[in-house]
């Protein structure tokens, strides 16, 4: 009982205390206040500081990752519309290349022709010789004219049963009795790839009087023994008089057929049935 009364007595001045404390002027209380001010605010600032560098960091991380699988997506849209892209340009472009060989069909109507593929070639950067998809199953024959792109291309040398060689005009074996077109002069147009580096193949067997000129066209001339008529080989250039013998004179054809790309050829299946007046 004696303790519980000093409990009761130390209770009581604790609340009277209180209430002497809490009747005080604000003003005595201010310094206090100001003290736990300096202590709490900054310590308060430093942890919404932390706080919101926190939140922030957390903010961009989930943007970061928002913003890389966009990024993913976005390349493999990216990535299917080049593959989308490069194959409507080899469609083009292979539409381009037929419709040239449907104008040369066209071009040459009194011909009957079959079209093939090229599927190998030798060594080098020029088609000289090459192979093509169609052969002996589908009527080739050799001695067989082949053209490509606006003009001559070369003639079929070997013959297996769905393949076929072509030896072509640049070939430094090959040789094609021609004639301009204009006059009907004839000449002879040789191969040769070290010469065709500058784009030109060899003109020659001219006479000195022969109207051939620079921008002629040059054509298979009615006496070859193995070309067809009329088949435009290219342009004259750089026509000019030998100084050897002051007799002949001799120059350039620029080819029509693009010989560093082809793709596509068409091969005319009719032979040529004439004899020679050159040895080509």
């Amino acid at each position: 009982m004696k303790n519980t009364r000093y409990f009761l007595f130390g209770l009581s001045a604790v609340c009277v205390c209180m209430i002497g404390i809490t009747s005080l002027n604000g003003s005595l209380l201010n310094p206090l206040r100001n003290a736990v001010g300096y202590v709490l605010v900054p310590i308060q600032s430093g942890i919404n500081a932390v706080g919101g560098s926190i939140y922030k960091e957390a903010s961009a991380l989930g943007s970061l990752k928002d913003a890389m699988k966009e990024n993913e997506t976005l390349k493999a849209q990216v990535d299917e519309l080049t593959e989308e892209n490069t194959r409507l340009r080899a469609e083009q472009q292979e539409l381009e290349r037929l419709r040239e060989l449907y104008e040369l069909d066209t071009q040459y109507m009194q011909y009957q022709k079959v079209g093939a593929r090229i599927i190998a070639k030798d060594s080098g950067n020029w088609f000289s010789v090459f192979r093509i998809d169609k052969g002996a199953d589908d009527g080739i024959k050799e001695n067989m004219n082949v053209i490509a792109g606006g003009g001559l291309v070369g003639i079929v040398t070997d013959v297996g049963a769905n393949y076929a060689t072509v030896r072509s005009i640049i070939d430094d074996s090959s040789q094609v009795s021609a004639m301009a077109q204009q006059s009907g002069d004839t000449c002879m147009v040789s191969g040769d790839l070290k010469l065709f580096k500058e784009g030109r193949l060899n003109l020659g067997y001219m006479e000195k009087d022969d109207d051939i000129r620079d921008g002629d066209m040059i054509v298979t001339s009615n006496i070859s023994e193995k070309f067809l008529p009329g088949i435009l080989i290219g342009y004259a250039t750089d026509i000019t008089v030998d100084y050897n013998d002051n007799l002949t004179k001799s120059g350039y054809v620029i080819p029509v057929a693009q010989f560093d790309r082809l793709q596509e050829v068409l091969v005319i299946t009719d032979l040529k049935e004439a004899g020679p007046e050159f040895d080509e």
